[in-house]
């Protein structure tokens, strides 16, 4: 080709050997020439070639690389992702890369004479609007996937924000605490919730009280680069959880990039670059948070200084184009300190309008300290196949140390609308006083080996794995608490003695192995007029320290019908969920750790749809399903604002039941918008669980609900049966709204709306069928109004001091817009006469943040 390309018209005749030489001579002289003119041609090349991948790493074909002045030259990637392109040498080219589903990539290179360059790149899933919500495609509906866009969890609004606000928002996932990072899901508690980063399971802090304490969750919202949910139903390869697994991959840097944000809540730093041939590249997040501002609209006013840091790091090397190395590492200092001064809770009926006031002494002090390192080999053979070897290690240092005092009074107010005292105190109902002193550590470290690996062969996808994981445990236990009501220690006691109510003292140190194995197949079938998926596979799990094994099948199924105009995806799935026991659901109210306990045990049965459609010619999906939860062996627990005590006995059986719908699309146009409605009931039957109603001599009802050592004459056994579980939120409907002013898009407004129904409670005498009681329906608002400065569509002049900036933008939002008090758990005091009263502790109230961020 290129000696053809030396050649001109009207030359033949010089170069026409048959006219002057022998044929020996010309059969030298011809390869003589043949070489020459090879050289000449090809010296001024060069070549370059590599592989492209997709952002979890996977090999891509059939990527079409052209230089973008010349489509003839155009190559495409084999079934091993490998390409080779000649490029003229010493010229400045601009290189596409293009693949249908994936977006656009450029190279602008020079190469010099002869030069043979590899490289590697990386191609990203397309996504069709910057601020959609969802990217659903069809390998995640037919499994009940739910894919986040990580700029939706960037950007919305609630004084939590990031990604667990975002699952808030979703269908089947219940919280009623806007300081906490924690969530229920679908009746389940918040230890029942698996967590992943880069295929690492992640652990959370094990001695959090309260949701001013948590401060920062492991994940970094600006490192992320794909987020998955499902709400149950899940696949054998995830782990030994009984209701929802969150799947967070973070990003693999291509090039220099990073953003920032600062609030009136603190803020973060996110950096990222990579190498020129992007052997090497990685990433690092700092986040400082602190609460100080919404804690100070609490009722209990005091000076409080809370301060939340965390740092964490993501480096990649691609050793060979087979072979990638990575390290994931993450250290957070969560500090939680508070000089606790006065309450003033008014609470009661308008027939029994009450007031507690409450004047403190002490301090309140927790830390945690957290530290995680994983590295992780990845080997490639082919495109087909792919090999992992993870090793990681957790550790968790926690310490609590408290010793308050509160002075008291109970105060009826004055409820005569037509008084001028209207309001005021009355009268006072009760005095006291109560101390509680803790002096808690923990430390626990948990180390794992685990492989991975993925095999693709025809309509099959199969992959396996097996983990070895050791836990070491170290618990020290001292607290008490004691109840003062007008000089009488409660309970009543002798002069000479003072009685301590819930002491605990326990020292516990132990180690133990857990084996873990899977296997799963996903199997794809595809004929003109049906698409047919079906997902089968099994667990198993071994811990040594109960010698109990378990073997957990599952099963996911979809049908979508091709012929139908409607875009339509039928699923249903049933499997077995075990969770065997990890400290916490060990350690009982006293402290005392039952290493008998055996695994709690969930069957999931669940069948749905959901279909796109089009409203005002605007793309929409509608998603419902339906679940029915069979719990078997369960170890019942009660709920204290976050903290989680268990009975550390399998001692119950239940259910929970419900329907979960979402509708999603463009509201307005342009931008994704949202609304999720949930209805669920979980209960659950205490084994052996009863009580005594007393009767007097006339047959009335004189005692009810107590348990006795001794059966009275007067008195009937009753078995309270199925009563609800802790978690049991009858109805939640959650909205997440966008919209821009239609003259000035740059201006745009979200509003995050969540409503929970009452949660069960009752008196702290951990009798469960005494919690006949409910929590006021969680209600809040929060609106956010954003100025974008910078975007995409709106780039600055080149001669700008901000010209480097991808995005910019400003915020202005209004935490519980309509200051609602919402209760998340209650302080319990008694008087002389040892009457209990239920004091509500209240949330943040109305407040206002601005919040900068920006990309670059």
């Amino acid at each position: 080709m290129h000696g053809q390309n030396l050649l001109k018209p009207g030359k033949e005749a010089i170069l026409n050997p048959n006219k002057w030489f022998s044929s020996g001579m010309k059969i030298l002289i011809s390869i003589c020439l043949f070489i020459g003119i090879s050289a000449l041609g090809f010296g001024q090349n060069a070549s370059l070639s590599g592989k492209i991948t997709g952002e979890q790493g996977n090999l891509l074909s059939g990527v079409v690389i052209y230089p973008i002045d010349d489509m003839q030259k155009a190559v495409s990637t084999d079934a091993d992702g490998l390409f080779k392109i000649e490029l003229e040498a010493e010229v400045q080219k601009t290189i596409i890369f293009q693949l249908f589903g994936f977006k656009p990539d450029t190279l602008s290179i020079r190469l010099n004479k002869s030069e043979q360059r590899k490289i590697t790149r990386f191609l990203s899933k397309k996504i069709t609007d910057i601020s959609e919500f969802e990217v659903v495609d069809k390998g995640d509906r037919q499994l009940g996937i739910t894919r986040l866009d990580p700029k939706i969890v960037n950007s919305i609004v609630g004084p939590g924000g990031g990604i667990e606000m975002t699952l808030k928002t979703l269908p089947g996932v219940y919280s009623n605490n806007e300081l906490s990072s924690q969530y229920s899901v679908r009746g389940g508690n918040y230890d029942e919730n698996l967590v992943y980063v880069n295929d690492v399971e992640i652990y959370r802090p094990f001695l959090v009280r309260a949701g001013q304490q948590e401060g920062l969750s492991f994940a970094n919202p600006s490192m992320v680069q794909e987020l998955k949910f499902s709400a149950g139903g899940f696949e054998a390869k995830y782990g030994d959880k009984m209701s929802s697994v969150l799947d967070i991959t973070y990003k693999r840097p291509k090039e220099f990039a990073g953003s920032a944000q600062a609030s009136v809540l603190g803020g973060n730093l996110q950096l990222e670059g990579a190498t020129k041939n992007y052997r090497l590249s990685g990433m690092i997040g700092a986040r400082y948070r602190t609460t100080q501002y919404l804690l100070n609209s609490l009722d209990v006013q005091g000076q409080y200084r809370p301060a939340f840091t965390d740092i964490q790091g993501y480096v990649l090397y691609n050793i060979t184009d087979a072979w990638d190395i990575d390290f994931l590492g993450n250290y957070a200092v969560n500090n939680y300190r508070v000089f606790p001064q006065t309450q003033t809770t008014e609470f009661g009926t308008i027939n029994q309008a009450l007031q507690l006031r409450i004047y403190f002494d002490g301090r309140d002090q927790s830390r945690f300290a957290t530290g995680m390192g994983a590295v992780t080999s990845t080997w490639r053979p082919n495109n087909k196949f792919k090999l992992k070897l993870i090793a990681s290690g957790f550790n968790s240092s926690e310490t609590e140390r408290s010793d308050v005092a509160g002075e008291y009074f109970i105060d009826e107010l004055e409820r005569d609308l037509g008084s001028d005292n209207f309001g005021d105190v009355a009268f006072n109902r009760g005095i006291g006083r109560y101390q509680t002193f803790l002096r808690n550590s923990l430390n626990y470290q948990v180390f794992n080996v685990e492989h991975k690996a993925y095999l693709e062969k025809g309509n099959n996808f199969m992959q396996w794995g097996i983990r070895a994981q050791q836990e070491r445990i170290q618990d020290e236990l001292k607290e008490w608490r004691q109840v003062d009501s007008a000089g009488f220690n409660l309970p009543l006691a002798p002069s000479d003695s003072i009685f301590l109510d819930n002491v605990i003292r326990a020292d516990t140190a132990f180690s133990s192995m857990r084996y873990q194995g899977y296997f799963q197949n996903n199997y794809n079938w595809r004929r003109d007029s049906i698409d047919f998926s079906i997902s089968g596979g099994i667990r198993a799990n071994h811990w040594t320290l109960n010698g109990q094994t378990i073997v957990s099948p599952r099963l996911v199924f979809s049908l979508s019908p091709l012929s139908w105009e409607r875009d339509i995806t039928f699923r249903a799935a049933a499997g077995h969920y075990a969770q065997p026991p990890f400290y916490r659901e060990l350690r009982g109210f006293d402290g005392t750790v039952n290493t008998n306990l055996k695994a709690q045990e969930s069957w999931h049965f669940i069948t749905g749809a959901d279909f796109t459609f089009k409203a005002w010619n605007r793309p929409f999906s509608f998603y419902a399903e339906g679940y029915y939860k069979i719990l078997r062996n369960l170890v019942p627990y009660e709920i204290d604002n976050v903290r989680i005590r268990y009975y550390a006995d399998n001692i119950s059986d239940g259910y929970a039941t419900g329907l979960d719908m979402k509708v999603n699309g463009e509201f307005v146009k342009g931008v994704q918008s949202w609304a999720s409605m949930s209805i669920m009931q979980t209960r659950e039957d205490i084994r052996n669980d009863f009580f005594y109603d007393y009767y007097n001599s006339d047959g009335e009802l004189i005692r009810p609900g107590y348990t006795f050592n001794s059966v009275a004459v007067d008195s009937i056994r009753q078995e309270p049966g199925f009563v609800p579980r802790p978690t049991d939120q009858r109805f939640n409907f959650s909205l997440f709204f966008q919209d821009y002013l239609p003259k000035n898009e740059s201006i745009a407004m979200q509003i995050t709306l969540v409503f929970g129904s009452r949660l069960p409670v009752g008196p702290p005498d951990f009798n469960r069928y005494r919690d006949t009681l409910r929590i006021p329906a969680y209600r809040r608002v929060d609106i956010g109004v954003t100025k974008h400065f910078i975007s995409p569509d709106r780039p600055v002049k080149p001669t700008s001091p901000l010209r480097n900036l991808e995005t910019f933008s400003l915020s202005l939002e209004i935490f519980n817009l309509l200051g609602i008090n919402n209760t998340v758990s209650y302080l319990w005091i008694k008087d002389v006469t040892n009457r209990l009263y239920g004091v509500p502790n209240y949330l943040t109230n109305r407040l206002i943040n601005l919040r900068l961020q920006m990309t670059f």
